[in-house]
């Protein structure tokens, strides 16, 4: 089975690159994705999945096979936008490719991933490897914007309850088994506004909040640690402030924080955390959580807490030993097992609704948002390949 896989796949990964630079071509940040939906749903058709569907939420369902038991791979079909054009050496939107690797944003992050499932999906069909097995390839949307609501809406509304879900995030082909959780937070504080020339008239918003950021880049260091998933951590990724004008007090300022949270911490105790602070209390400041309402291009609006939970799974969980033995077969060495940085959907189909997750998919982390980004040819054609032994193999477990 596996010589007849690798051969499959070189016969079929022409193919298989042409869809990802077609994906790349199609700019798809969050909340607009339907070309590139609608790029995705004419490729499932070519490949003769049994099932292909579009939600009310927008994201795009695929089916190979058809039993009693049910299984999904997910990768999300937005990203990020570009940056500043000035620091990419090539246009990012052109799908460019040698010999080596294809470039452009979502490459790896993670078009490369959900492309690699899509095929994988297509080959398990054309060998009928999939006998009493229903597997479901899902595109998500929105989740650069909103990590796991689209598994939210999925779950609650469209009746697919998956046994397990794979997530194609960038994983350097290594298998990821959790990350941490992460929220965002605002702090809030109100001054008095009066001419700039007679400063202490006022009550200077932004020196409160200069006071407020040094204790929290004190808490920052003071965070909970865990042996696998590492540090929770803080940062303060925005700030804002009103003023009648540049030659005034500034009468209130507010920031961002980007909030990740280890295992044992919650999103209470981290707003906890930061509403015992000392400047906060002596300034009267609010700190509360962000949500979440940005209608999705089918303008469907879910309004949610930007709270999404730390989730993790054993190192023993059948999902961890029979990912790290699809790809040592298929592949001849071991991969590494290790646990994300960033956030993804797991939040939600783990953190949230209680459905395992493991992790793996080509393309590397750092190269997540980034210029000129880029994914190897490589690691899609092994993607193809573990994803399609792991799925062949299930029914030995």
């Amino acid at each position: 089975m596996k010589n007849k896989m690798k051969n499959w796949i070189r016969e079929h990964e022409a193919d298989a690159f042409a869809f990802l630079r077609d994906l790349i071509a199609i700019p798809s940040t969050s909340c607009n994705e339907k070309a590139v939906v609608e790029r995705i749903l004419e490729e499932m058709r070519l490949l003769n999945f049994d099932e292909v569907k579009v939600d009310g939420m927008g994201n795009v369902l695929g089916r190979v096979g058809s039993g009693s038991r049910t299984i999904a791979f997910d990768g999300h079909i937005d990203t990020v936008d570009v940056g500043v054009p000035e620091n990419w050496t090539f246009d990012p939107f052109k799908g460019k490719e040698d010999a080596e690797y294809i470039y452009g944003r979502g490459a790896s992050d993670q078009t490369g991933g959900f492309v690699s499932a899509v095929y994988a999906g297509a080959m398990l069909r054309a060998f009928g490897l999939l006998a009493d097995l229903e597997v479901w390839i899902v595109g998500t949307v929105q989740e650069e914007d909103c990590d796991g609501l689209c598994w939210q809406y999925i779950l609650n509304e469209r009746g697919l309850k998956p046994e397990f879900v794979v997530l194609t995030e960038p994983t350097s082909l290594g298998v990821y088994r959790g990350q941490r959780g992460r929220m965002e937070i605002r702090v809030d504080v109100k001054g008095i506004s009066a001419h700039g020339s007679a400063p202490e008239r006022g009550d200077n918003a932004i020196y409160k909040m200069a006071r407020i950021l040094c204790e929290l880049e004190a808490l920052n260091e003071k965070l909970a640690y865990d042996a696998f998933l590492g540090k929770g951590t803080l940062a303060v990724s925005e700030i804002f402030y009103s003023s009648p004008s540049r030659c005034a007090v500034a009468d209130g300022c507010s920031i961002s924080i980007d909030r990740r949270l280890t295992a044992g911490e919650t999103p209470q105790t981290a707003v906890d955390e930061i509403r015992a602070l000392e400047s906060i209390e002596n300034s009267g400041a609010e700190v509360s959580v962000y949500r979440y309402k940005k209608p999705s291009y089918t303008s469907m609006v879910q309004e949610v807490s930007c709270e999404f939970p730390t989730w993790t799974i054993p190192q023993d969980h059948f999902l961890v030993t029979h990912l790290e033995n699809a790809h040592l077969a298929m592949h001849e060495q071991k991969p590494v097992t290790d646990k994300w940085t960033f956030s993804t959907n797991g939040v939600s189909i783990m953190g949230m609704k209680g459905i395992p997750c493991i992790g793996y998919g080509p393309g590397d982390e750092r190269e997540a948002h980034a210029p000129n980004e880029k994914i190897r040819k490589e690691d899609i054609r092994r993607a193809i390949g573990t994803y399609g032994y792991f799925v062949a193999t299930l029914k030995e477990e």
